[in-house]
């Protein structure tokens, strides 16, 4: 840490997070799974031997701190971009800095890129070749997954450092830090805090020191006290300090994905307890509701199928609604077709059908439909063979006769397969007794 950064670090008018940054591996608290003493990051880092590497989690996690605790141990030259604020040129210049130190000084540079996901594909090509080389030593952070959002080149060449969420035991003991520190934190004003408001900042801010900090301040900051008396950061001040439950939920990110899944794996799953929970997450936290719609008409068709086809006119009319109803009142209507779906019967027979259809489509060679099935409307399509031998379903009892419809190299091929769910098991009795008998290539019954 140079002079100019120390005496930011002392500013109090900088917030409660940014004073309260651990300056060293010891004075880090949570994510021991990767910087407990003898785990690599540690080893690397108190050794000063650090690799390209990436760090991946949650806002609020410590990946900036690391950064920062790394810039004051090791003995290579540090540098910093911030993704949002930098371009091609800044990272040329970083790139020339680097050349001159290992030129002139056989120094290593590390190169510390906040928000990385946020480099198109051309500024991160543009930092591949001396990552490969020697040149710098990266270390990226990002709260997106880097296997979606890096340069898989980059990712291959560094080494993946995943955060956690923070515990709400790590956020305790960050909070109660601040509170006693007079030089970096709040320690001054010699606040106390009930158990009850400390669990509540702890539970609410979703693993994140950041917002946990920043609410006990604005909590100190603003709790008017007697003269004489200490100032008391009760219940009722810590959640007027969170007015609103903050969410680990980007609409763009890793997260988001992860959510929509565990959504739809739990209306699979005929669970609509977990089906209810995802879907008012999504809705707190300011996702499409058309694009929720969407996902339950998927649903309604690939995992109930026909064990149960009013789901997927449940669905649909679900999705119109949503439409032209709008939020708040269509998470009434998605709540409705999100339990419909959970608690109808399953079936994937659809689904699995036409994968294996396509699958034949893709990968055998059919060379012509049956002649009897073939158009007939025209002149001379008879003379050609062409709907010769065809059975009209209709002029025969149950309107059924039994007959070749799939291609001859696929004549025996059976698609559909109906489970014992729902309507489908009604299908698969109805399917057994049109199907007593095989079927020659002519289209006559070997009956």
């Amino acid at each position: 840490m140079d002079l100019f950064e120390y005496n930011r670090s002392q500013n109090k008018e900088l917030p409660l997070a940014s004073r309260m940054r651990p300056a060293t591996l010891e004075e880090f608290v949570g994510q021991q799974h990767i910087i407990g003493k003898d785990k690599l990051l540690y080893r690397a880092i108190k050794g000063d031997r650090l690799q390209s590497i990436l760090l991946y989690g949650p806002p609020g996690t410590g990946k900036t701190t690391l950064a920062k605790i790394i810039a004051n141990t090791t003995k290579s030259t540090f540098q910093q971009l911030n993704a949002t604020t930098s371009g091609v040129k800044d990272i040329k210049e970083c790139i020339a800095k680097a050349k001159d130190a290992l030129g002139m000084y056989q120094q290593k540079t590390i190169v510390f890129i906040d928000e990385i996901h946020r480099f198109n594909k051309a500024q991160q090509d543009a930092l591949l070749p001396y990552v490969e080389d020697g040149t710098i030593i990266l270390i990226g952070a990002t709260t997106e997954n880097p296997y979606f959002e890096v340069n898989k080149a980059l990712v291959s060449r560094s080494v993946l450092f995943e955060l956690k969420p923070l515990t709400p035991e790590n956020i305790k003991t960050i909070l109660e830090k601040a509170l006693k520190d007079e030089k970096k934190g709040v320690g001054e004003y010699h606040a106390q805090i009930t158990q009850e408001a400390l669990s509540f900042l702890a539970d609410i801010s979703n693993g994140d020191a950041r917002k946990a900090l920043n609410a006990l301040e604005l909590a100190v900051l603003t709790t008017q006290n007697e003269p004489g008396t200490s100032i008391i950061i009760d219940l009722n001040v810590a959640q007027d300090c969170i007015q609103k439950r903050a969410l680990n939920y980007d609409k763009d990110g890793d997260n988001h994905y992860d959510t929509i899944s565990a959504f739809i794996k739990s209306m699979r799953g005929s669970d609509p307890h977990a089906a209810l929970y995802y879907l008012a997450k999504m809705l707190y936290a300011g996702e499409d509701p058309k694009f929720i719609a969407r996902r339950i008409v998927i649903a309604a068709s690939e995992d109930v199928g026909n064990a149960d086809p009013h789901a997927l006119q449940v669905a649909v009319a679900a999705a119109q609604a949503v439409d032209f109803i709008g939020m708040p009142e269509c998470r009434i209507i998605l709540a409705q077709a999100v339990t419909y779906i959970s608690c109808a019967p399953k079936s994937n027979a659809s689904y699995m059908a036409i994968e294996k259809a396509l699958d034949d489509v893709r990968n055998i060679q059919i060379k012509s439909i049956p002649k009897h099935l073939q158009d007939c409307h025209y002149t001379g399509a008879k003379e050609m063979g062409r709907g010769v031998g065809y059975q009209y379903a209709h002029d025969f009892p149950g309107h059924y006769v039994p007959q070749q419809y799939l291609p001859d190299e696929l004549a025996d091929k059976i698609y559909y397969e109906p489970t014992e769910n729902g309507i489908e098991k009604k299908i698969k009795q109805a399917l057994k007794r049109l199907n007593k008998g095989s079927v020659k290539n002519d289209g006559t019954s070997t009956q």
